[in-house]
């Protein structure tokens, strides 16, 4: 399993692999994040572990909507860390948006050892560790609820990939603005954000930062316009549709 050759078919897939169980075994990521892991990697399958052509206007639409934020926040959980922890760093040092630890399964110990892994990473800055900065979004019942003040609870943007239903929805209840990344179309998660970029969050995030360097010298008029023309839910139906007519196809083989 160390020794994955490129021109394997399933290479890509195994690579991932290996970085949730390199997750688990330094503490990042939970048994059940790599349970969640397992169902995200059906759907994935179901698309043909590739990019589509929804996941890209998606991607699009994110980005404008970063963009146009004020004061964004990067949410970050175990799977998270474990799989693009660079990426993550890049796209902290390309815009203005914060990055935050937020964990469902929350113990000081796993959000330090995030936190770390991040800045091993080249991460300067990483919120969501410190008490004395702690805050509480009483909407929320789970452990999400405890954000830090500076970042997740002050956000007028908040983008949470591989990310839980109910925690999305209050976001948005709460007014902010929702970007997330999710292989699930039918999940709440998906539903209850503004955008879901249903795509693998390994593919995802490199095509995100690049979408990103395309539209940073575009005016607030044009960034508006992309964002305002998306419409998440017509979105999902169509990623639906299309993994509906891939099972098909595949029954028929």
């Amino acid at each position: 399993m160390n020794d994955i050759k490129p021109e394997h078919p399933r290479a890509e897939s195994l690579q991932t692999r290996k970085k949730l169980a390199d997750g688990f075994k330094k503490g990042l990521v939970t048994p059940e994040g790599l349970s969640a892991h397992g169902r995200g990697e059906a759907f994935d399958y179901i698309l043909g572990e590739k990019t589509t052509k929804q996941a890209k206007k998606a991607i699009r639409a994110g980005a404008a909507e970063l963009l146009l934020a004020e004061k964004p926040v990067f949410s970050v959980n175990g799977n998270v860390a474990a799989l693009v922890p660079e990426e993550i760093s890049e796209l902290s040092k390309k815009t203005n948006i914060e990055i935050e630890v937020n964990l469902f399964h929350r113990s000081k110990e796993r959000e330090e050892k995030i936190a770390s892994h991040l800045k091993d990473h080249g991460l300067d800055k990483v919120l969501g560790t410190e008490e004395k900065h702690s805050s509480e979004i009483s909407e929320i019942e789970s452990n999400r609820r405890i954000v830090d003040e500076r970042g997740i609870k002050a956000a007028d943007t908040v983008f949470v990939p591989l990310e839980d239903g109910d925690r999305t929805k209050n976001l948005v209840s709460l007014g902010k603005k929702v970007i997330t990344i999710d292989l699930n179309p039918m999940s709440r998660t998906a539903k209850s954000a503004d955008i879901t970029i249903t795509n693998n969050i390994v593919r995802a995030m490199p095509l995100f930062i690049k979408e990103l360097e395309k539209l940073k010298e575009s005016s607030q008029e044009k960034l508006s316009k992309i964002t305002k023309n998306f419409d998440n839910e017509q979105n999902l139906r169509k990623m639906l549709k299309l993994m509906l007519k891939r099972l098909e196809n595949l029954s028929h083989r």
